[in-house]
């Protein structure tokens, strides 16, 4: 029912079952991994360098002559704010002396949004698969990817998005739904239109436009992917199951929050990087609760919060460490990427045929 459906056919894999694009956290291994079992391995390029991204592509296609993703941020580049780079930084000042920190730093932009230099590189490298998340470059970037025959992907968290994205040419839509963990790929003003469950967010989407849809959020074994597929998705984006991989680069105090993670124990925050991501409640989240407008505009924070973040995993404590997480985050398990493809498939299978007979 599932294996080698139209989606699956599209992107060059056995099952339409992605493994999410999770920047910091993916690695050529886990990539390729996924992949080689039957999926579609993805690295989460948002904050790479293009030196950086060409080495990663080079490695995934080292270990794998299957299809691969390559995921990029697409998002305004914002100034500095002087009056609120300032602050965040009183904000966050005694964070950084509980970790043994000095002063925290000159605010700056750690990373631009998707440009001619990633799609140089990509134009090079040529992977299969490029996805986007908070929206899509230009005409021109994604008729240059056309061109050498990638499949495009972009998030949506909303029909309206949905209905934009297809107009705009794109593959298929991943709908992710709140329960997603990391970033909101929320790009159409207000945000909270971006609210929806991935229950009542997949069906919807299918209804309204005529590509592929990707079923995202809370997915985390074969009865959350059967129930999507039910739903009218053509495949799924799973994350946070991969975290505890050992081929992801997910430090050991972020796995042992995830192994000790609970159905409630999310919550959406803007404090790490400015902008809204789901995540295993800390120290840092609760002390940043209700302080959003000192926070500098996306991804500026990041530059704030990345020493304070790195600190807190060195010392061993994840009062101050992104721990993105997605509400089935409690559902995770460890074993390698293989494996749990092996897994996903074998528990999916398992519930169509119970379904079916």
């Amino acid at each position: 029912m599932w294996e080698n459906n139209g989606l699956a056919k599209r992107l060059g894999t056995q099952y339409p079952l992605i493994q999410a694009p999770m920047a910091g956290s993916t690695t050529p291994e886990l990539a390729a991994a996924s992949t080689n079992a039957g999926g579609l391995g993805s690295l989460g390029a948002a904050t790479m360098t293009p030196e950086q991204l060409r080495l990663d592509c080079q490695a995934v296609r080292a270990r794998t002559n299957g299809s691969y993703n390559i995921n990029f941020f697409v998002h305004e580049e914002p100034p500095l704010d002087p009056a609120k780079d300032q602050a965040m930084r009183q904000l966050l000042a005694p964070m950084y002396e509980a970790v043994g920190l000095e002063s925290v730093p000159e605010a700056r932009v750690p990373f631009p949004s998707f440009g001619d230099a990633h799609l140089q590189v990509l134009l090079s490298e040529r992977p299969s698969v490029v996805s986007f998340h908070f929206g899509l470059p230009d005409d021109e970037a994604l008729q240059a990817l056309r061109s050498y025959g990638a499949v495009l992907l972009c998030s949506a968290t909303n029909v309206a998005e949905a209905k934009v994205l297809e107009a705009r040419g794109i593959d298929a839509v991943i709908a992710q739904g709140f329960e997603a963990g990391g970033h909101r790929g929320t790009f159409a003003e207000p945000y909270e239109r971006g609210q929806v469950g991935t229950m009542a967010l997949v069906p919807q989407i299918v209804d309204a436009i005529n590509v592929p849809v990707i079923a995202a959020g809370g997915i985390a074994d074969g009865r959350g992917i059967a129930a999507a597929l039910a739903l009218g998705a053509q495949g799924v984006q799973i994350g946070t199951a991969f975290l505890r991989c050992p081929e992801s680069a997910t430090h050991a105090v972020y796995r042992d929050a995830l192994a000790n993670a609970s159905d409630d124990g999310t919550r959406v925050t803007s404090g790490f990087s400015g902008r809204p991501a789901r995540g295993i409640e800390n120290r840092f989240i609760r002390e940043m609760q209700g302080r959003e407008d000192q926070f500098p505009a996306f991804p500026i924070p990041n530059s704030l919060t990345g020493p304070l973040r790195a600190a807190s995993a060195k010392h061993g404590t994840p009062d101050y460490i992104s721990l993105w997480s997605g509400q089935a985050g409690a559902m995770s398990r460890e074993m390698p990427a293989a494996d749990l493809i092996a897994t996903l498939i074998r528990e999916t299978d398992a519930v169509l045929k119970r379904l079916a007979g």
